[in-house]
């Protein structure tokens, strides 16, 4: 029986266009500005003593930082300083109504319903946890962070490995055969069952035809009595 539903974000309850055309670009025309007035708040130094241990670099300068994290973002590294940056930039974005979150039509009707099912729905994202929390909390369907008992990032791991996914079914104590992942990633979903999980890829485009994983097309076709 499925008692915890985990899912991902861009591709999955998000049009990649919103991340790609409006947050990141937002977030890449602050970011120099950003760090050289920011630098010294609490969270945006630990952010740049975290880069600093990412690129093995301690003494390295806010300029090399800068410079490295445009490289980051030219090559779509996956990179937990860069996503607790782009983060924090994107707090005023939401706050000052530059934007909303972007959710399909069909997720939120059944987020809800799975939430009245007494099912614990969670967040693995790539993006960092306060980017989640903004992204569903300021949604075009209104703050929703209320459905949502955990949200995980890339400090637990990277999506694409088998431990991750251990790390999050312990912290949820519960078997990985009552947890089912949500993503429309392949690569994603194999890590997770190798964890025991269940999955499902979620298909906005065309069919993944490499995928053995079961597919849909929206979260209202989601059958969660099949996952047995």
């Amino acid at each position: 029986m499925i008692r915890a539903i985990v899912t991902d974000i861009e591709g999955t309850t998000t049009d990649i266009r919103f991340v790609h055309q409006v947050l990141f670009p937002y977030a890449r025309e602050r970011l120099e500005t950003f760090i050289r007035t920011q630098q010294g708040e609490s969270d945006v130094a630990a952010a740049l003593e975290a880069l600093r241990a990412e690129i093995d670099q301690p003494q390295a300068s806010v300029d090399v930082l800068i410079e490295k994290l445009y490289a980051f973002m030219d090559g779509d590294v996956k990179s937990t300083a860069l996503k607790v940056l782009q983060g924090i930039i994107w707090r005023s974005g939401y706050e000052n109504g530059d934007f909303r979150g972007h959710l399909y039509p069909d997720v939120t009707p059944q987020l809800k319903v799975w939430h009245q099912q007494n099912l614990r729905l969670c967040v693995y994202s790539s993006g960092s946890v306060d980017a989640q929390k903004l992204l569903f909390g300021y949604s075009d369907e209104g703050d929703l962070t209320p459905l949502f008992s955990h949200y995980f990032d890339t400090r637990v791991g990277a999506k694409r490995e088998t431990e991750p996914y251990q790390n999050i079914a312990g912290q949820l104590l519960l078997p990985g055969e009552e947890i089912l992942f949500l993503s429309d990633i392949r690569q994603e979903l194999d890590a997770a069952r190798l964890a025991g999980w269940h999955t499902c890829q979620l298909i906005r485009d065309d069919a993944d035809a490499l995928s053995d994983h079961p597919q849909v097309n929206r979260f209202d076709q989601i059958a969660l009595e099949t996952f047995l």
